[in-house]
């Protein structure tokens, strides 16, 4: 059994009858609402268990939220590995050539003069979308 999370999820979607597409589109009001509140729903539950605890509780619902995320992904036909090496490529360039780390007084990495602004859309037109598609 593979441990991608897009694999899984996708088994999941096949085996209960879950909407899943592989080119990248939009979808109904309706089912984009709904995955909406389930992202909601369990971005909550990480909010509250992060500071109450317990460690394993917090690795289950984080879990739970890159589920759902895949899930979100697979239902709008998006292959979300591909866009995460785009976001990945760009929070890199925030990395000055001096090697040298802008952050904000919270610890947050902020965005240096080299950054590189990620273009998704470009990954998403590879994966076949097209601007202005509709369900």
């Amino acid at each position: 059994m593979s441990s991608s999370p897009a694999e899984l999820v996708r088994e999941f979607h096949r085996a209960f009858g879950l909407d899943a597409r592989s080119t990248p589109t939009e979808v109904s009001p309706r089912l984009a609402a709904h995955r909406g509140e389930l992202l909601a729903e369990e971005a909550a539950e990480v909010a509250e268990v992060s500071v109450s605890g317990p460690l394993d509780r917090l690795a289950h619902e984080l879990a739970d939220v890159v589920y759902v995320a895949y899930g979100t992904a697979l239902v709008h036909g998006i292959d979300l590995d591909a866009v995460l090496a785009e976001i990945h490529r760009s929070n890199m360039t925030k990395l000055g050539p001096d090697g040298q780390v802008v952050r904000r007084a919270d610890g947050k990495v902020l965005k240096g003069e080299h950054y590189e602004t990620p273009d998704v859309s470009a990954v998403l037109r590879r994966q076949g979308w097209t601007p202005g598609g509709a369900a």
